[in-house]
């Protein structure tokens, strides 16, 4: 049963395929914010997956981020999420990502449980 108070934690070392210049989001060798943005949504729908039943799983519907700090090649992210608030379907989450000299970025995430099989069939629908 999904209740506040899930953690999730993950660690990466951000290689240059982790990059700005990589994402195409800049033309710097750090840490991209669509990179962080997809850390940070990693670990908020693993922090609740074990907790669904069979077939069901999470979607992404908002992320409000802020990235605060660069991180070079080589240095540890570390990224946090706290499940704030359980309202029906829709999961609130507090995400934090931090390198190994601070806070790096920050961010509000919702997703919205849904069934898998028939969310992938709508999507796959669109084709038709």
């Amino acid at each position: 049963m999904l209740r506040s108070g899930i953690k999730g934690y993950q660690e990466i070392t951000v290689t240059t395929e982790d990059t700005a210049k990589v994402y195409k989001s800049g033309t710097l060798e750090v840490f991209a914010t669509p990179r962080m943005a997809a850390l940070m949504e990693e670990t908020a729908w693993k922090s609740v997956a074990g907790e669904l039943d069979s077939g069901m799983g999470t979607v992404g519907i908002r992320l409000e981020l802020d990235h605060l700090a660069p991180t070079p090649v080589g240095m540890k992210v570390c990224c946090e999420s706290l499940l704030e608030k359980v309202d029906g379907r829709k999961l609130s989450f507090t995400v934090t990502a931090k390198d190994e000299k601070g806070e790096i970025g920050k961010a509000m995430h919702e997703r919205f449980i849904v069934e898998e099989e028939k969310f992938q069939n709508k999507a796959n629908q669109k084709k038709s």
